[in-house]
C-alpha cells in the first residue's frame, strides 16, 4: 500500500486508486465532471487538476495513479488558477438559462462554478449554438449545455451496453448524438443522473418542478422483484419523479426505466371509492354498504368454498392480513403465485436468488433457464454484464434468444436443453465442472407451467452436481419477476394441507365449487375463468381485476404506505409512505382489519407495529431488515417428466406489466417506441 503526501498530510491508501480518490479518503474535495466512480477514466474536463512534486505542470488527478512517496497539493494558487481557467472555458459556450433549466438548483456546473469558478468572462465572442438531439420518450436534450464531459457515452456503452450515443466531429464543432435514434435501452433514465449539466433532462419531468419544492421520501421499488432503493419526490399528494438512492448489495446507484418514469400511473385510473355490483353494473357505494356486501356473501358460507389471491405489488403486511383473516374464516385456499409457477416453500433456499445480487460479480460461470433478465430484472443484467466486462463471464442460456448486452451461448429452448446439462452431454456442462464459482439462474419462463416443479428438481440436481453448493458459496438463484412473490411465500400466503393452488382455485370457480374469490391486488390472472364466483378486488387502480368485481375496495399503491417487501435475494426492506391516497382509498392492512370485525373474524392488531410484530412472531426473518436471510439447503421441487415446449419468459413488454406502468401515459409512449416501433420494423423487414 503506496504513502503519499497530501497538503502536508501522510496517508497510505491501497493499490490501484487515483489520485483523486486519494484525495477523497484524505477528506480533500476535487471538482470534477467527467469523472465517475462507476465509468472508465476519460481525462477531458481537466477540472481535477492539482499540483504534483516534480511535475513540470498540474496533473489530471482522475487519470494519475497514486505512487509511493508522491507529494499532492490541491490548494495551491497554480491550482485554484487552473482550475478558474477551466471553468471559464466551459462556461464559453454555456448558455445563461439556469432560471429554465430543470437542472438547476442540483447542477454540478453550476455548484462547482460558484465554489471553483471565477466571478467574470473575458470572453465576448458569440456563443455557439447546437441543435437539440433526439433520444426518445425519456430523454429531453438541450444540447448548447453540454460541456462534452462523454459521461452519457460511457455509461451508455459500458453500463447499458448499447452503442448508441456517440461523439462527432471536432473541436468546436464537437457534438454528442445519436443520430436521431431512441436510446433504447431499460436503464436509459440513468442518462440524465450521470449527466453534470443540464443537457440532458427528463423528457416527462420537463418544466413539472424545482427540486426545492418536494419533499423527499427514501422508499423502495415494486415494479419488479430486485428491490432497488429509491427515493420519492412528491408535491403535495402528487409523485414528481422517482430517484434512484445508493445501494451497493442491490441496484448500486442506478434505477431501471420503468421504476423511474412508470410514476405516472399513479395518478391515472385511480380508484377512490367503495364500488358494489348491483344490477350488474358497478355502482359507488359507501365502506358499510361494500363491507354488508361481503358480509352477507360470506354468512353461511363454509371456508372451504371461499379463496384468496395476492398480486404481484403487495406488502407483505396486506398479506398476511388477508391470510389470518381466510384462515379464521376457514379457508385454506391461498396463492400470492398469479402465475402459478411451482414454488417450493418448504426450504426459503428453494426459491430465492441465493447468491445474493451482489454475489454476481464473484461468479465466472452463469446458466440462465428460462429467463431474459434484461425484461425481467435490468439490474441484474447490469451486474451479469459488469462482471463479463471485468471477467470475461462466460453465460449460457436456455430458453427464447435475446440481445442481453453481453455474448451469451444459446444451448437450446426448452427441458430437453437442460436435461443434457444435467447428465453432462451439453457443451456448457464442461464449463459449470471447471468453474470454481459456477450459478444458476432459474426464471418464471420455466417456472411457471405444468412441468414447473420437475424443472426445478433438475435445477436443484445441477447445482449439486456441478459444485454450485459449497461453503460460504451458493449459486443456486431463482429470479423472480413479482416484487410481492418473496414475501408472500414468507409469510405462508400458500394452500393448506387441504387447499386449492391458483389452478384448483380457478377451476373451482368455473364449475360452482368456490363462490366466493378475495384478490388482493390480483390483476395478471385470466378473470374468465372464475365462472360465477362472487369476487371482491381491493386494490389500487381500475384494471382487470376491478372490472371483473362484484365490490371493489379502495386500497394504497406503493408510494401511499408503510409496507414490508421482500426482493428476490430474500432482502427484507421497508416501504415508507410518500403521499397519501386519493379520496376514500386507505392503507390496505387497515381494510382488512376493518373488514375482519364485520365478518366477526377481528384480527389481533390495532396499529402497524402491533402488525409487524405478529409478523415477526409468525416468520423471525422479518426482524432482520436490509440483510437477505438464507435458507437451508435440502432436496426441494418434484421429479417427474420435463415438457419438451421451449421456456418463454413471462415478459413479452417490459414497459407494460402491472396496472401502475399500464396506467402510465409515459409507459406507453416507450411502448409504442420500442415495442411496437420494433414489431412494425420487423413486419417491414420479413415483407
Amino acid at each position: 500500500m503506496p504513502k503519499l503526501t497530501i497538503d502536508d498530510r501522510e496517508i497510505e491508501v491501497p493499490n490501484g486508486l487515483t489520485v483523486l480518490q486519494a484525495c477523497e479518503l484524505a477528506g480533500v474535495e476535487i471538482p470534477r465532471f467527467c469523472y465517475h466512480e462507476r465509468l472508465s477514466v476519460a481525462g477531458n474536463c481537466r477540472m481535477c487538476l492539482v499540483e504534483m512534486e516534480r511535475a513540470p505542470k498540474p496533473i489530471a488527478s482522475c487519470a494519475m495513479p497514486v505512487g509511493e512517496g508522491m507529494v499532492i497539493k490541491t490548494d495551491t494558487p497554480t491550482v485554484h488558477k487552473a482550475r478558474k481557467g477551466v471553468m471559464e472555458f466551459l462556461l464559453i459556450n454555456h448558455p445563461l438559462d439556469c432560471p429554465i433549466c430543470d437542472q438547476g438548483g442540483e447542477c454540478d456546473l453550476q455548484d462547482q462554478a460558484m465554489a471553483f469558478g471565477f466571478d467574470r468572462s473575458r470572453y465576448t465572442e458569440n456563443k455557439r449554438a447546437v441543435k437539440e438531439k433526439y433520444m426518445g420518450p425519456l430523454i429531453k436534450t438541450i444540447m448548447t449545455r453540454c460541456i462534452q464531459c462523454t459521461r452519457c457515452v460511457r455509461f451508455s456503452t459500458e453500463i447499458a451496453g448499447v452503442e448508441e450515443i456517440g461523439l462527432v466531429n471536432r473541436g468546436e464543432h464537437a457534438e454528442i448524438t445519436t443520430l436521431e435514434k431512441a436510446v433504447d435501452s431499460e436503464l436509459s433514465g440513468n442518462l440524465v443522473d450521470v449527466c453534470p449539466v443540464g443537457a440532458l433532462t427528463s423528457k416527462p419531468y420537463a418544466f413539472s418542478a424545482r427540486p426545492w419544492e418536494l419533499r423527499k421520501t427514501n422508499s423502495v421499488d415494486v415494479m419488479d422483484a430486485v428491490g432497488s432503493n429509491i427515493r420519492v419526490d412528491t408535491r403535495g399528494r402528487e409523485v414528481m419523479r422517482v430517484l434512484p438512492r445508493l445501494h451497493e448489495g442491490i441496484n448500486e446507484e442506478w434505477i431501471a426505466d420503468k421504476t423511474r418514469h412508470a410514476c405516472d400511473g399513479l395518478g391515472r385510473q385511480r380508484i377512490d371509492q367503495p364500488y358494489v355490483r348491483r344490477d350488474g353494473k358497478l355502482t359507488p357505494a359507501s365502506w358499510e354498504e361494500a363491507f354488508g356486501a361481503i358480509a352477507a356473501k360470506v354468512k353461511g358460507l363454509s371456508g372451504d368454498r371461499m379463496a384468496a389471491i395476492a398480486g404481484d405489488l403487495c406488502d407483505t403486511e396486506s398479506m398476511f392480513a388477508l391470510k389470518q383473516l381466510m384462515n379464521g374464516l376457514g379457508s385454506e385456499n391461498l396463492d400470492c403465485r398469479q402465475d402459478g409457477a411451482k414454488l417450493d416453500s418448504s426450504t426459503r433456499a428453494a426459491y430465492l436468488f441465493n447468491s445474493g445480487i451482489a454475489g454476481i460479480e464473484e461468479t465466472d460461470a452463469v446458466l440462465l433457464v428460462g429467463t431474459n433478465p434484461r425484461w425481467e430484472a435490468p439490474l441484474i443484467n447490469a451486474r451479469l454484464r459488469k462482471r463479463f466486462l471485468a471477467s470475461g463471464l462466460k453465460v449460457a442460456a436456455i430458453g427464447a434468444q435475446a440481445d442481453l448486452s453481453y455474448p451469451v451461448e444459446y444451448l437450446g429452448a426448452g427441458g430437453e436443453t437442460l436435461k443434457d446439462v444435467a447428465e453432462g452431454r451439453s457443451s456448457f456442462s464442461e464449463v459449470l465442472k471447471s468453474a470454481e464459482r459456477p450459478m444458476i439462474i432459474v426464471g418464471m419462463g420455466a417456472l411457471a407451467r405444468a412441468d414447473g416443479g420437475a424443472v426445478l428438481a433438475l435445477a436443484r440436481k445441477i447445482a449439486d452436481d456441478f459444485g454450485m453448493v459449497s461453503g460460504d458459496w451458493n449459486g443456486f438463484n431463482v429470479l423472480h419477476t413479482a416484487a410481492a412473490r418473496v414475501g408472500g411465500m414468507d409469510v405462508g400466503f400458500l394452500p393448506g394441507e387441504a387447499g386449492r393452488d391458483l389452478d384448483g382455485i380457478l377451476d373451482g370457480a368455473g364449475t360452482g365449487e368456490i363462490e366466493l374469490v378475495y384478490l388482493l391486488g390480483a390483476d395478471e390472472i385470466d378473470m374468465e375463468r372464475l365462472g360465477t364466483a362472487f369476487v371482491v378486488y381491493q386494490g389500487h387502480h381500475g384494471d382487470a381485476g376491478a372490472h371483473r368485481a362484484d365490490v371493489v375496495l379502495p386500497g394504497a399503491a406503493y408510494t401511499e404506505k408503510n409496507g414490508t417487501y421482500v426482493n428476490t435475494e430474500g432482502r427484507v426492506q421497508l416501504g415508507r409512505l410518500a403521499g397519501f391516497p386519493p379520496g376514500d382509498a386507505r392503507e390496505d392492512w387497515t381494510i382488512l382489519r376493518a373488514l375482519s370485525a364485520q365478518l366477526g373474524e377481528a384480527l389481533p392488531y390495532d396499529n402497524l407495529g402491533q402488525l409487524r410484530a405478529k409478523l415477526i412472531e409468525a416468520n423471525p426473518v422479518f426482524a432482520v431488515v436490509d440483510q437477505a436471510q438464507p435458507g437451508s439447503w435440502k432436496a426441494f421441487g418434484s421429479e417427474g417428466d420435463l415438457d419438451s415446449a421451449p421456456f418463454i419468459s413471462p415478459v413479452t413488454n417490459y414497459y407494460m406489466t402491472d396496472p401502475i406502468s399500464r396506467a402510465s401515459d409515459t409507459m406507453a409512449k416507450c411502448t409504442e417506441t420500442f415495442v411496437l416501433g420494433k414489431q412494425e420494423g420487423a413486419t417491414e423487414t420479413d415483407g
